[in-house]
């Protein structure tokens, strides 16, 4: 009987993370399954459990985790109920939670309290938020950790981690941009009705402890985009709190240089950044999947602080309209090599090698702090 690995989602972003992962394990063998709960199933971000539901070969699981306005810490006590019910009925052999999500953090806690195999991926990554704060409480609640460098392995250890349960992989996302993305520029045109070919990429997601302040930024950020002249695609911000004042200042925009979307499937996507000239914003598709591809970006703002650093990624604060003309000036079109620094695309590869290892199934759920030193 194969085993049963379930991949929590919730959305869009960590999915394009996952489904590699997920279908690399479908391949060799083991019972695949989503549970696919937040942004994933809300309309106004593109209902985007709709991509969860086309990867073939796999079950999903959908369970609607809050509605519009909720606070996280709501969200949380849904989630931790919701999944908690659930694992209980499928009583997967491995969850897989990533990154910093509030739906990670409560299925982790469920993991960890019904001591069920957990595996965080991306633990160890800094950044300058609350996102960081739940990403290390996640790194402390898995058993088993699948990080996208070295640097974030150290960080796990810090942690207390023994080395033996941190594997580096690299970024699973860059599976996707290592080779082609299955569609041409003018099939993801005429899909997303583009109306242009020179273009950037804006995604500007709200800071949840500057919730009082995105309006501002926003207002700042996308006034000085469009007295740049250039054209963007702009993907909607995420649903935390602060994103509506982020919708109010993209509607203000004018719609014919601004293509404003919910969402993108992920091989679109793929092929949009590869032909974009620049992208602007604070997803960490700017500082790590953009580099790959050798994109220059312009990461604004505090929320993807110390994240990453390439000679490609630039920095400005939304407020500073000369920086951000400056980058638009002098990036607009250039092109820079490949950034590897996490991972050359090998990372769903690497991922099932550690699971089909009979010793990653009879490492011990019962944890101890491991001190560095030792």
């Amino acid at each position: 009987m194969s085993r049963s690995v379930l991949f929590v989602t919730g959305t869009r972003a960590d999915f394009g993370k996952l489904e590699p992962l997920a279908v690399g394990c479908r391949d060799a063998g083991f019972d695949v399954s989503f549970f696919t709960t937040g942004m994933h199933m809300l309309e106004r971000y593109g209902l985007t459990k709709l991509e969860v539901h086309r990867t073939p070969g796999v079950q999903v699981h959908e369970f609607l985790n809050q509605r519009p306005g909720d606070p996280q810490d709501m969200v949380l006590a849904k989630t931790v109920i919701g999944f908690s019910d659930f694992v209980k009925e499928y009583k997967p052999d491995l969850v897989v939670i990533h990154g910093d999500r509030v739906e990670a953090l409560a299925c982790a806690l469920v993991c960890a309290t019904n001591y069920i195999r957990c595996a965080h991926i991306e633990g160890g990554e800094v950044s300058g938020t609350i996102d960081e704060i739940y990403r290390h409480c996640n790194s402390k609640l898995a058993s088993q950790h699948f990080v996208s460098s070295e640097d974030a392995a150290r960080r796990v250890m810090a942690l207390g981690e023994p080395e033996a349960n941190i594997h580096a992989i690299g970024s699973p996302e860059l599976d996707f941009h290592a080779g082609p993305s299955g569609v041409t520029l003018a099939e993801v045109q005429d899909r997303y009705d583009l109306p242009f070919d020179d273009y950037g990429i804006c995604v500007f997601h709200p800071v949840t402890s500057e919730a009082d302040t995105m309006g501002i930024q926003a207002d700042a950020l996308f006034g000085a985009l469009d007295r740049s002249g250039q054209n963007f695609v702009v993907i909607a911000p995420n649903n935390d709190p602060g994103s509506a004042a982020i919708f109010d200042a993209i509607a203000r925009v004018p719609q014919d240089r601004f293509r404003v979307l919910p969402s993108m499937r992920f091989a679109h996507f793929s092929e949009l950044m590869k032909n974009a000239k620049a992208m602007v914003g604070n997803s960490s598709a700017g500082v790590r999947e953009a580099p790959f591809i050798g994109l220059p970006s312009l990461d604004i703002g505090t929320r993807q602080t110390n994240r990453a650093k390439s000679p490609s990624v630039f920095f400005a604060d939304a407020t500073d309209e000369p920086a951000i003309a400056q980058f638009l000036q002098n990036q607009w079109g250039r092109s820079y090599p490949r950034h590897d620094a996490f991972g050359g695309g090998s990372a769903a590869e690497r991922f099932v090698a550690v699971l089909t290892a009979s010793a990653f199934w009879e490492t011990s759920l019962q944890k101890t702090f491991h001190d560095t030193a030792d």
